[in-house]
């Protein structure tokens, strides 16, 4: 009987490796003889799954004519001649069944029972092969694109795989057709369906992507010890090479930049900012603050808190456009960061922000002390729109603050009026 005819989906299994096929279909048609004879110890189920081959053989021991003690294990030497002329009493007698044996109710039934075995056995092969593979990039043809999410083909192995719009770089947009490029972010079983969902946000896409440009990282030579990212925008990678021959900023960026650039164009023109790695806090901080120079820096290792002052010119680059710069920095070492303008003293007619907290909440004040304002002065030196822009304040809580702050030079005219 040819397998090909009566079960032609299964001859080759499309994720699932031979031996496990094997042993599928060998259960499946041992469960269909359990059902008809009551038992499988006396019958030898052949699989060849190469030319879709199914033999299936009954084998009971030839015993004299009225002596059949157990039809399911001895069969008289009469019925064993039928089959054969040559046996004789003693012999095994191999009698061939045919699926026709079986009936066409239990043919189907075995049949459905196949296809539920395979389709699982399939889904468990794509669960496994792409959970061994998370963290690895995938490139595929976007199939679909639906409101939450894009579908994916694998250009390897034609599997479907999601990548969902919070997955995605602000600004990516695909057609039907169009390549993607992801990394494997994770795999789970939904509805006992595998999902495959892939990532252009996560960190390890940078990862991956900078083991592909530079040789030095796939090596082993330089190692990414840390990287964070604001998708699209900019990123902070701490990278170190144990070989003193070996400038790991300088091998990462490449010649002119050559080797950056191809993955700045795959990330929608990310700001990538590559530093050293040292296990020297306040070296790593000011590595960090990049591109941002530092004059001082007090830390307070307890709480993980760095105070970096800095030249009033330098305060908006350490903090970077919407507070990019000094929250990635922050992310990088592992402190919270607040930036501080590196003056002398404060003018005399100048006034601390801490006084203002009977009228000011405290985490106002901390929230304008990180962006570089820690008096009055240096609030109000700022414009409405740059506060509102660099700080995470709403707007009415800024013409509050400024409202505030302003009162208090009008009272002191005031008062310098009436004394003149």
């Amino acid at each position: 009987m040819n397998l090909v005819d009566t079960f032609s989906e299964f001859k080759t299994g499309k994720n699932i490796d031979r031996p496990t096929m094997v042993r599928v279909l060998e259960d499946v048609f041992r469960t269909l003889i359990r059902k008809k004879y009551g038992s499988d110890d006396n019958f030898d189920v052949i699989v060849n799954t190469q030319k879709g081959d199914l033999e299936l053989w009954r084998v009971r021991e030839i015993v004299p004519d009225g002596e059949v003690l157990d039809e399911r294990s001895q069969i008289s030497i009469s019925e064993a001649l039928a089959i054969d002329e040559d046996y004789e009493v003693g012999e095994e007698c191999y009698e061939q069944l045919f699926l026709e044996h079986f009936g066409r109710r239990a043919i189907m039934a075995a049949r459905q029972t196949l296809i539920s075995r395979i389709m699982e056995l399939e889904k468990d092969e794509v669960f496994k092969k792409y959970n061994e593979r998370v963290g690895e990039i995938v490139l595929g043809e976007v199939h679909q694109i639906l409101k939450r999410e894009i579908l994916i083909l694998d250009d390897a192995t034609g599997t479907e795989l999601i990548m969902p719009r919070n997955e995605m770089i602000r600004g990516d947009f695909y057609r039907k057709g169009d390549m993607v490029k992801g990394v494997i972010r994770k795999v789970e079983m939904k509805n006992n369906n595998p999902v495959v969902i892939v990532s252009r946000t996560d960190s390890t896409f940078l990862e991956k992507l900078m083991e592909q440009e530079v040789p030095e990282i796939e090596d082993g030579l330089i190692t990414i010890k840390r990287i964070v990212r604001m998708p699209g925008e900019r990123a902070k990678v701490a990278v170190e090479s144990y070989d003193d021959r070996i400038d790991p900023v300088g091998a990462c960026v490449g010649m002119k930049g050559s080797r950056i650039h191809g993955i700045v164009r795959e990330l929608k023109n990310e700001n990538i900012d590559i530093v050293n790695f040292t296990s020297n806090d306040n070296l790593f901080i000011q590595r960090a603050l990049t591109p941002a120079k530092v004059t001082k820096i007090d830390l307070d290792l307890e709480t993980k808190r760095a105070s970096v002052y800095l030249e009033p010119e330098q305060v908006s680059l350490a903090i970077g456009k919407g507070g990019t710069n000094i929250k990635l920095a922050s992310r990088l070492t592992e402190f919270e960061i607040d930036v501080f303008r590196n003056t002398v003293e404060i003018e005399i007619d100048d006034v601390d922000l801490e006084e203002f907290s009977d009228e000011i909440e405290g985490w106002i004040i901390e929230e304008l002390k990180n962006i570089g304002c820690d008096s009055a002065k240096s609030v109000l030196a700022l414009s409405r729109q740059e506060l509102i822009r660099r700080s995470d304040l709403e707007e009415e809580t800024v013409d509050e603050v400024l409202k505030v702050l302003a009162a208090e030079f009008e009272e002191d005219d005031t008062k310098k009026e009436e004394e003149e």
